[in-house]
């Protein structure tokens, strides 16, 4: 007699497919009302069977189609909405699709009639059932309806909203509330930051676009949007953060810089703010600077294991300059902090002068400096070399005469580390000759140059093998030999990553270790191709190699190889 699995129970079909033994099912059956759970959770909970195990029996067992991840990857949320959360949450269900009348609803329980016909009363429409993980559910529950109460306060902030239309001449925005506390520009700034901190944000871009107001937060190194209010706010929002950042409210025509202290409930933050005037109005950057300890160690931002024993090693040195090069938001302040913090020990003066203190560390001097009362780089600078330091982190070096200061240092017996913009390590030797330190004084305190970027990591919950195509290969610089032996991953993108396929990023490195040779080049004045085949000569892996190298281990993807790297 053949097997049924619609006239079967679900641990009879557990045994039957080979997922489970008999003895497990009858385990589970003794222990099931302990954990007050039905057999094939108490199965999963003991360790016995996977989740999608049992979604494949229940599959069978009832025939109702199973719900994956790619049918929860763009969900209307008007659709999700049909379901109240609250009653989502306690029914342990959420609505994904609409076709005609009939709602498609995922269920941990489609079998539950009850429920079925709960629904049916609150929605309107028919209902049709699918089975899905408790796990899936809680997920894209959590994303879809999180992202539905953000569009829902928002709303709220708008429906509020009472402005005065002003002519080109007024100066102040007018903006009339029954409360000043329930202000709507108020609730929304503040929800616009809150949801940046939750979402681990480190700027928000607040742009007037034709018909409305985009915000954009940048997560892993990559723009998303976060929510559209209407056009009509957007001089309230501009207004509010000029007062929050103590900038005149009045000027409209020129850009300007300021500064938010925040404290929320859910930490500290600096915020730097940049206004900058369009052709549509004012458009406002926002840089979150954590205010909380520093996390990060050398062992933690991506080094491999050679290139992490070359860095201790030249960040021990009793003196010259370690200078870290890369673009705006490539991780170079958290590298020069993590090896601060490696070496700091109390018999060492250790002291920072930067634009802002971007961490805070203990047991560390750190000096912020302040333009505007002529704190700038230079006297801060100045002032320091009479505070017995024996170590200085520069955060940045803009000019001659900060350049000059750090290299006069290095040369008088003390370690210096800094930063600089720069394509690559070899450009950022020819980048401090440009800025007007002479060669010999260059080649003589550099002890190391190192350029660094953040490439994204791929979502562990979405990986899959991937194949390249034939452009892909060419644009990073591969040959069909290299890619032969290789296994190239890529995220699908799931409801963990937000849909992306990336979670988190980590560091690629090119270290360019200043040695005899490489300083006789700089002494010559030499050209930074000339430096970059010596530094090659001498081992050097380019930032190239090292993003290949991630991809190889499949940390990350052939595109984060295209996008941030260049071959020669």
């Amino acid at each position: 007699m053949s097997f049924n699995p619609q006239f079967s129970k679900i641990g009879e079909i557990l045994v039957h497919k080979g997922y489970a033994s008999e003895e497990q099912v009858k385990e589970a059956l003794i222990k099931q009302n302990n954990f007050g759970l039905k057999i094939g959770d108490t199965m999963i909970k003991l360790g016995y069977i996977q989740e999608k195990q049992l979604l494949e029996c229940l599959h069978e067992q009832l025939e109702i189609p199973i719900v994956s991840e790619e049918n929860l990857m763009d969900i209307n949320e008007e659709i999700v909405a049909l379901i109240p959360e609250p009653f989502a949450v306690e029914n342990r269900c959420m609505a994904f699709a609409l076709e005609g009348e009939t709602l498609f609803v995922a269920m941990t329980e489609p079998e539950d009639i009850v429920v079925i016909d709960d629904l049916k009363k609150l929605s309107g429409k028919n209902i049709q059932t699918a089975l899905i993980g408790d796990n899936l559910l809680t997920n894209a529950m959590e994303k879809y309806y999180k992202s539905i109460r953000t569009t829902s306060q928002v709303e709220d902030a708008v429906g509020n909203f009472e402005f005065v239309a002003v002519d080109e001449d007024e100066q102040e925005i007018s903006i009339g509330t029954s409360k000043e506390a329930d202000a709507p520009i108020v609730k929304l700034v503040n929800l616009i930051i809150t949801e940046a901190i939750k979402a681990n944000c480190t700027d928000i871009h607040i742009e007037p676009l034709t018909k409305h107001t985009r915000v954009r937060f940048r997560v892993d190194g990559a723009l998303r949007e976060a929510m559209n209010p209407p056009i009509q706010m957007h001089p309230g929002i501009i207004s509010l953060i000029k007062v929050m950042s103590k900038l005149n409210i009045a000027e409209r025509r020129l850009p300007q810089d300021g500064h938010i202290s925040l404290k929320t409930s859910l930490k500290s933050v600096d915020v730097r703010v940049s206004i900058i005037p369009t052709v549509l109005g004012e458009k406002v950057v926002m840089r979150l600077l954590d205010k909380g300890d520093f996390g990060f160690t050398l062992n933690t931002l991506g080094f491999e294991e050679e290139k992490l024993a070359i860095f201790r090693k030249w960040i021990r040195r009793p003196y010259g300059i370690i200078i870290v090069s890369g673009p705006t938001g490539s991780g170079k302040s958290t590298t020069l902090h993590a090896a601060v913090k490696t070496i700091q020990d109390i018999e060492t003066n250790i002291i920072t002068v930067e634009d802002p203190v971007e961490y805070r560390l203990e047991g560390i001097t750190q000096v912020e400096t302040h333009e505007k009362i002529g704190l700038t780089f230079g006297a801060a600078l100045r002032s320091v070399l009479r505070q017995d330091p024996d170590v200085l982190l520069i955060g940045e070096i803009r000019d001659e005469e900060t350049a000059d200061i750090a290299i006069k240092f290095s040369l008088t017996g003390h370690l210096v580390f800094t930063t600089l913009h720069a394509n690559d390590a070899p450009s950022t030797i020819t980048r401090m000759i440009d800025i007007g330190i002479k060669p010999y004084l260059v080649g003589s305190s550099l002890n190391l140059v190192m350029a660094q970027r953040l490439v994204r990591k791929i979502c562990k919950h979405c990986v899959r093998e991937y194949k390249p195509t034939q452009d892909e290969i060419q644009q990073a610089g591969l040959t069909l030999e290299q890619v032969a032996n290789m296994q190239f991953k890529m995220g699908t993108g799931c409801v963990h990553c937000n849909n992306t396929g990336y979670s988190g990023r980590t560091g690629i490195f090119e270290m360019l270790e200043v040695n005899a040779n490489i300083r006789h080049l700089i002494f010559e004045g030499a050209n930074q191709d000339l430096i970059r085949d010596a530094a090659l000569v001498n081992g050097m892996h380019t930032l190239h190699d090292a993003a290949v190298e991630k991809m190889e281990q499949g940390v990350t993807t052939i595109r984060e190889v295209i996008k941030l790297t260049v071959f020669d």
